[in-house]
């Protein structure tokens, strides 16, 4: 995948795509919120191969969504921790989960989430930061934004009148 290519377009899906957008990173980074940290915990867990591993992972360092650290000398071991930006990202792989749970898994969901604060499973929704209420195609309108520009990617993002879905 051609990261750099989607970093020039001027929309935040293409540009966190070009970051996450790979499988691979995606696993890594679910297994990473899970609280693996280690290269070997998380190639053993993943299975995939230690060339594409380290790959994604140094893209992560790259990024700024992980740090590498040192655990062992010899010989070298290394760990990663997500950094804030890293968290960040937190509710796009619920979001994913939750999605998966809903449409993918006939047999139930893999695996339930407990809200610490609560203590009662739950399941992530997408809300809005103002008044609380959820997010969904139906109750969200598309303005052009502040650092919005026309070009490859973003001809229908360049042209929304405002007020305008």
């Amino acid at each position: 995948m051609n990261r750099d290519r989607f970093a020039a377009i001027s929309c935040s899906v293409a540009r966190t795509a070009g970051l996450i957008g790979d499988p691979w990173t995606l696993l890594i980074l679910r297994d990473m919120f899970l609280g693996l940290s280690r290269y070997e915990d998380l190639h053993r867990d993943l299975g995939v191969a230690t060339n594409v591993l380290a790959d994604r992972l140094g893209h992560l360092v790259a990024d700024g969504l992980a740090t590498r650290r040192a655990y062992q000398q010899r010989p070298a071991r290394y760990e990663y921790l997500l950094t804030p930006s890293g968290r960040d990202l937190y509710g796009i792989v619920a979001a994913m989960l939750a999605w998966g749970d809903r449409h993918l898994a006939a047999d139930g969901p893999p695996m339930i989430l407990v809200h610490a604060t609560c203590g009662h499973p739950t399941e992530p929704k997408v809300t809005c930061g103002r008044c609380g209420g959820e997010l969904t195609h139906d109750t969200v309108a598309a303005r052009p934004g502040r650092g919005g520009t026309v070009g490859p990617g973003t001809a229908l993002i360049g042209r929304l009148p405002i007020g305008i879905r």
